[in-house]
C-alpha cells in the first residue's frame, strides 16, 4: 500500500476547495466550532438538521457523508464523530480519522481536507493531535490486496491536507504530521509483513527484508547463519528450528543518531516466528493460519529501527530479531530434549509449542552483550495473555519501575495501552526442573506469568520490559483504524517510546 501524501495549510474550512472535507463534532454540542457554523449558514442551516433530527449526533465513529450541491467549495463534507466533549481523548481522535478516511475511500474520492479540532483534548499539544489524526488517516484506509486477482473498485487515497486556522500552529502541526506518517508508515510495513504467508516470508526472506532496510536508511546490520550461532552456543534458537527445512537467522540491526560515543543504547528484541506449528508439541488445526503472524514482535522491532533512522531520532538503537520457523520434522525438537542457551543456562523442553521464550532467551542474552540503558522484548508469547487481558490491551512485565511507567505512558499516547501483571519469584516453583535448570512451561495457572519470568533469567540487572502482544496482534473483526486480521499493535508504542526518550 503506497502512503498518503500529508500536507498542511493555513486556511478557513469555509473557503477550502476539496473534493471532500471532513470536520469533526462533539455529541451534543451545537455547531459552535467556526469552520462548521459558517459553513452550515452557506448551506442554509443544513448541518444543523441533521444534528436537531439525531441524523448525525456526534457519537464516536459516528460518520456522515453531506453533498453540498455546490454551495460551498468543497464538493463533499463528512461529519465525524467525537464522542461527548470531556471524554475526547488522542484515541478518540485517531478513530474518528480512521472512520473518515474509510468513509471517503467508500465514495471514490482520490483525496480529502479535514480541519483541524477547535480544542485539543486538556494538556495535549498540536504536535499529538495531528499525529494522531494523520496516524488514524493513513491506518484507516490500510488494506492488504497483494494476493488478490481483481483489482478493488475502492480506490486508496492518494492526499490529505490538515487546514489551521493559525499560523502559529503550522510549526506544531507539521512536526506532528512527520512524526504521524512515520509510526502510520512503521504499522503498515508490520502489517504488510505479518499478512504475507509463511510460504512467503521464510526467515530468508526476512534477512532479505532486513538488509533492505538497512540499505535504504543506512542502519548497519550483522546477519549470523546457523553455523555462526552454533559456534556461539545458541542452542534455544536452534533446538526450536531443527523440524523445519527453513534454516534459521539471527539478525542484529543498529543506528546510531547520537554523536555521543558513551552512548549505551536501547535495544528491542522481537520473536520472529514465520509460522508456528506447535513443532512436536502440534497446535489444533483451528485458527492455526493465523500464525504466519506469529512474527509480530520481530517485524515491529524492525519497523522501529526503521522509522526511527527516518525520524533522525538522537538515540543509539538496536533491533534484535532471532527468526525461526517452528516445524514438527524428523529432527524436530521433542519434549523432553534438553538445551543449552547461548547464556549457558540450560531449559528442559516439556512442550515444543512455547517456543518464543526460548528464541528470545538467546536473543535476550545476546542483547546484554551491548549493556543497554533499555531492554525491551516484544513477542506474541502466550495465548494465557488472550485469556487475562482479551484483546484491547497488551501484558507488560519489567524489572525497572522508571521503564515501566514511560512505557506505560507512551502506550496511553499511541493508544496501544499496557496492563501491568506482576514478575513475582514465587513462580518460579512451576518452572523448576528436576533435570536442568528451568523448565520451559510452568503449567496452566498463571501461564502469562510464567512466561515472562522464564524471560527475566536471561536480562541480567538491565532495566528490562516485556510486552505480550498475543492478545492485540490479531482483530477477529474490521475497527476503526484497525483491520481484521494482523494489525501492527505494538509498533506505535514502540516509536512512541523512542519518540519520549529522544525529545
Amino acid at each position: 500500500m503506497k502512503i498518503m501524501q500529508v500536507t498542511a495549510e493555513v486556511s478557513r474550512a469555509e473557503t477550502a476547495t476539496a473534493e471532500a472535507l471532513v470536520l469533526t463534532h462533539c455529541e451534543g454540542e451545537g455547531l459552535a466550532g467556526q469552520d462548521a457554523a459558517l459553513i452550515d449558514r452557506s448551506l442554509g442551516g443544513a448541518l444543523s438538521k441533521l444534528v436537531q433530527s439525531k441524523e448525525f449526533e456526534g457519537k464516536a465513529n459516528e460518520v456522515l457523508l453531506y453533498h453540498t450541491q455546490g454551495t460551498v467549495p468543497a464538493k463533499r463534507l463528512i461529519l465525524a464523530g467525537l464522542g461527548k466533549k470531556s471524554e475526547v481523548t488522542l484515541e478518540k481522535i485517531r478513530q474518528a480519522m480512521g472512520s473518515a478516511s474509510k468513509r471517503v475511500r467508500q465514495a471514490k474520492v482520490g483525496s480529502f481536507t479535514v480541519a483541524l479540532p477547535s480544542i485539543p483534548p486538556t494538556g495535549v499539544s498540536w504536535v499529538e493531535v495531528a499525529q494522531a489524526m494523520v496516524e488514524g488517516a493513513i491506518l484507516g484506509n490500510y488494506r492488504f490486496t497483494v494476493y488478490r486477482s481483481e483489482t478493488a473498485s475502492e480506490q486508496d487515497i492518494k492526499g490529505m491536507k490538515i487546514l489551521i486556522p493559525r499560523k502559529d500552529q503550522l510549526q506544531e502541526v507539521t512536526e506532528g504530521i512527520r512524526r504521524g506518517v512515520a509510526t502510520a508508515e512503521a504499522t503498515v510495513f508490520v502489517r504488510d509483513l505479518c499478512n504475507h504467508p509463511s510460504n512467503v516470508l521464510t526467515p530468508t526472506k526476512v534477512a532479505d527484508e532486513a538488509k533492505a532496510v538497512a540499505k535504504a536508511e543506512k542502519i548497519s546490520i550483522k546477519i549470523l547463519d546457523q553455523n555462526e550461532m552454533e559456534r556461539l552456543g545458541m542452542g534455544a534458537l536452534l533446538g526450536v528450528s531443527r523440524g523445519s527445512q527453513e534454516p534459521p537467522k539471527f539478525i542484529i540491526l543498529e543506528y546510531n543518531g547520537t554523536k555521543k560515543k558513551d552512548e549505551r543504547p536501547v535495544v528491542l528484541v522481537g520473536k520472529t516466528i514465520t509460522f508456528d506449528t506447535g513443532g512436536i508439541s502440534l497446535k489444533p488445526a483451528e485458527n492455526m493460519e493465523h500464525m504466519k503472524a506469529d512474527m509480530t514482535g520481530g517485524a515491529e522491532v524492525l519497523a522501529s529501527i526503521r522509522a526511527a533512522a527516518r525520524l533522525k531520532l538522537p538515540l543509539r538503537l538496536i533491533s534484535i530479531l532471532p527468526v525461526a520457523e517452528n516445524m514438527p520434522g524428523g529432527r524436530a525438537m521433542k519434549p523432553g530434549d534438553i538445551v543449552t542457551t547461548l547464556s549457558g543456562k540450560t531449559v528442559e523442553v516439556q512442550n515444543t509449542d512455547a517456543e518464543g521464550r526460548l528464541i528470545l532467551a538467546d536473543g535476550l542474552a545476546y542483547a546484554m552483550r551491548y549493556k543497554p540503558a533499555a531492554l525491551i522484548d516484544i513477542a506474541t508469547l502466550t495465548g494465557a495473555c488472550v485469556v487475562a487481558l482479551g484483546q484491547f490491551a497488551i501484558g507488560m512485565f519489567g524489572t525497572d519501575q522508571t521503564l515501566k511507567e514511560q512505557v506505560r505512558k507512551s502506550g496511553l499516547t499511541a493508544g496501544e495501552r499496557v496492563w501491568e501483571m506482576p514478575l513475582w519469584d514465587e513462580y518460579f516453583e512451576q518452572l523448576k526442573s528436576d533435570v536442568a535448570d528451568m523448565r520451559n512451561i510452568g503449567g496452566r495457572g498463571g501461564g502469562m506469568i510464567t512466561a515472562a519470568l522464564f524471560l527475566s533469567k536471561f536480562v541480567g540487572d538491565c532495566p528490562w520490559v516485556h510486552l505480550d502482544i498475543a492478545s492485540t496482534d490479531w482483530s477477529e473483526r474490521d475497527r476503526a483504524y484497525v483491520p481484521k486480521g494482523p494489525t501492527g499493535i505494538g509498533t506505535r508504542l514502540l516509536l512512541q517510546y523512542l519518540i519520549d526518550r529522544s525529545l
